[in-house]
């Protein structure tokens, strides 16, 4: 199913490509609503551009609707970033179009010619803040550096303050609208992408938020998702996500294999809500991992549950502790609970893989067997004091 073609502003079009059935992203993002892949074209009155290509698997639909847009010739192809669902098409438009130059950063040139074999005569190399004439229309390329990768820019149309956001402010949803429709479901999206993809740069995010402060942007047009009329909604939600801001919440990723861990989870949670302490449980066996990064771009706590594995945790548990560090939410404390029959340590197992993260470690209910009456008030004296901590945080 292919999608044609629209225009967003006079001489602006997109003509990128929308994949309704994927599902896996880097062979590791669920992507439960699919994606698309933005590029844009720019016709001036002197030179033509094109914002980005599409992934190799979606080329067609970029030279359809190229072809259906008239285009006789690209003068440039503005690569904001390496990755292969931006650039993987551009070989194909370098052999279309044979006089195109690509346009890029010195760093995103090295990765181009390593992952495609680009030869250096097609690259033309623009520094932090440079500009490019089209005639009636100017390019500027503005340097953003891990968002999410280290070579990333973005493109700012000056004349009609469009932004060309690349990965930043995206959202992986396959929609038929160019144009967000704002609500839930678009806030859903695009936190989703933040949580899975932008939360572990969150600091260098917040720098470059400020850094394009300046810019007057009528329209933000990421290279995943729908373009933002209103770039507000989106920016505001940014700031938030990555300030230093915490919720009164509790993530709790778990898994059981006897009932022991299970039953200890299902008390704590009971425990948690009587404090009035938002909790989120994911029983790791069924969970979505990209809901479980989601619910860690907001929470004060995390608590890992998990039964003994020989001498460690179980593997679900391994894996999303290793997620936790690797994601560096901005978290203030973590925690452990869980059952073991005659020895191990997956306590320190645990709190290695969590060596990047900056929380607080604070008590451990750790048991042999199915929980008794002294293990239930451990999980109590484990609910007040993160009561107790969350209103520190006020």
């Amino acid at each position: 199913m292919e999608m044609k073609g629209r225009e967003i502003k006079s001489g602006v079009r997109w003509v990128g490509a929308i994949d309704w059935d994927r599902r896996l992203f880097d062979e590791l993002i669920p992507l439960p609503d699919g994606t698309s892949y933005n590029a844009y074209l720019i016709e001036g009155g002197e030179k033509i551009a094109l914002i980005d290509t599409v992934d190799p698997t979606k080329e067609q639909e970029l030279i359809t609707n190229l072809k259906d847009s008239r285009v006789e010739r690209v003068d440039y192809i503005v690569s904001n970033h390496a990755e292969q669902d931006h650039s993987g098409a551009i070989p194909r438009m370098l052999e279309l179009y044979p006089m195109a130059r690509v346009v890029t950063n010195t760093k995103c040139a090295s990765f181009l010619k390593d992952l495609l074999l680009i030869p250096d005569d097609k690259f033309l190399v623009v520094k932090d803040g440079e500009t490019l004439s089209l005639g009636n229309k100017t390019l500027k390329f503005i340097l953003t550096p891990w968002v999410h990768w280290p070579e990333t820019m973005v493109t700012y149309l000056v004349e009609d303050k469009i932004l060309f956001s690349c990965d930043f402010f995206g959202s992986h949803l396959a929609t038929s609208s160019l144009f967000a429709e704002e609500g839930e479901k678009l806030l859903e999206g695009a936190k989703r992408y933040y949580a899975e993809i932008m939360m572990p740069f969150r600091t260098v995010i917040r720098k470059n938020i400020e850094k394009l402060s300046g810019l007057k942007i009528d329209i933000i047009a990421p290279s995943h998702g729908p373009v933002y009329k209103n770039p507000a909604f989106i920016i505001d939600a940014y700031r938030e996500w990555i300030s230093d801001k915490v919720k009164n919440e509790v993530v709790l990723p778990y898994v059981s294999m006897h009932g022991s861990t299970e039953r200890m989870v299902s008390y704590f949670v009971e425990l948690l809500i009587e404090r009035g302490i938002t909790v989120k449980p994911f029983n790791l066996t069924k969970s979505d991992i990209g809901e479980l990064a989601m619910a860690l771009v907001d929470t004060a706590t995390v608590v890992i549950g998990t039964p003994m594995v020989l001498a460690g945790a179980h593997p679900s548990a391994v894996y999303a502790t290793y997620l936790v560090n690797a994601l560096r939410p901005k978290l203030k404390f973590v925690s452990i609970i869980g059952s073991y029959g005659w020895g191990g340590k997956f306590v320190e197992q645990l709190k290695e893989l969590l060596s990047g993260i900056n929380a607080e470690f604070i008590e451990l209910v750790i048991i042999k067997g199915y929980p008794e009456n002294e293990d239930f008030k451990a999980l109590e004296r484990l609910a007040d004091e993160i009561l107790k901590k969350h209103k520190e945080l006020v």
